[in-house]
């Protein structure tokens, strides 16, 4: 069975609005650096913030031809705080939204809000505001961040079914996974890969307790050292990439708790 969709212009209007906040930044594809691969005797990784800002020579979907060790990170957002505010206040103005006086950094540099209402098709949406952000800035490193089980089935059900139609708009496909604690094979895929990338993953997972007084055993492991994968911490791999971050309705997880969470990897690495 092949599913058609028909492109809707205020969805076409919401991507517009998210990548037009991001106008003056340079793109840049494939921000190459060494992984570390819990290797004692390894080269030095170089710091990403190091990095010169001309990557065409890593030119994506080459990551065949490059050493176990070669990871890709989003590059950096070098629009300075004050373009990046006017860019938003110009998308608000534009939407008849009022204006932001300063920049709302809980999460990473700024963080953007899309208000859908259910069924108008809010996946679609940031599914095709990850490639548009590919195609324009380069950026391939993304994490979804869902509240249930259900919704992050949900989720990768959309990305498969949409995977054919967003294939002939763009030429390409994003390559996407569940997060598995207790399999990280997908993470350093996540890594190695210079294709746009997609993790799916329950906010549970970095939330270190999921009630107060209770640990959470999944997100301790994130958060810690592990054997079966190099005696790296699974946190630390996913800082390397610089993601950018999506919450999934983030109504049902907008919490102190869970802001102070995901700040763990994401007030300095993410966009």
């Amino acid at each position: 069975m092949k599913f058609q969709f028909k492109i809707q212009q205020y969805q076409t209007d919401a991507v517009n609005s998210v990548v037009d906040v991001f106008a003056g930044q340079p793109y840049q594809s494939g921000l190459q650096y060494t992984r570390d691969l819990g290797i004692k005797e390894k080269p030095k990784a170089m710091p990403v913030e190091a990095m010169p800002l001309d990557f065409s020579e890593h030119a994506a979907g080459a990551d065949e031809d490059l050493d176990d060790a070669t990871g890709f990170a989003n590059a950096a957002l070098v629009l300075r705080d004050e373009q990046l505010l006017a860019n938003i206040r110009s998308m608000q103005l534009g939407n008849n939204i009022k204006q932001s006086v300063e920049l709302v950094k809980d999460i990473g540099r700024c963080s953007l809000d899309v208000e859908m209402e259910t069924g108008t098709g809010k996946t679609y949406v940031y599914s095709k505001t990850i490639f548009e952000l590919n195609k324009k800035y380069g950026w391939s490193k993304f994490i979804v961040v869902v509240p249930s089980i259900a919704i992050r089935e949900g989720v990768k059900k959309s990305f498969a079914i949409t995977e054919e139609h967003f294939m002939e708009h763009y030429k390409k496909k994003m390559r996407f996974f569940v997060y598995n604690s207790k399999n990280f094979t997908d993470l350093d895929s996540f890594s190695s890969s210079a294709s746009i990338n997609v993790m799916i993953i329950n906010i549970q997972a970095f939330n270190r307790t999921m009630k107060e007084g209770a640990k959470n055993a999944e997100a301790l492991r994130i958060y810690s050292e592990q054997d079966t994968f190099g005696s790296r911490r699974p946190i630390d791999v996913i800082k390397a990439n610089r993601p950018i971050l999506i919450l999934d309705e983030p109504q049902k997880m907008g919490g102190a708790a869970t802001q102070k969470a995901d700040g763990i990897f994401c007030r300095q690495d993410c966009h």
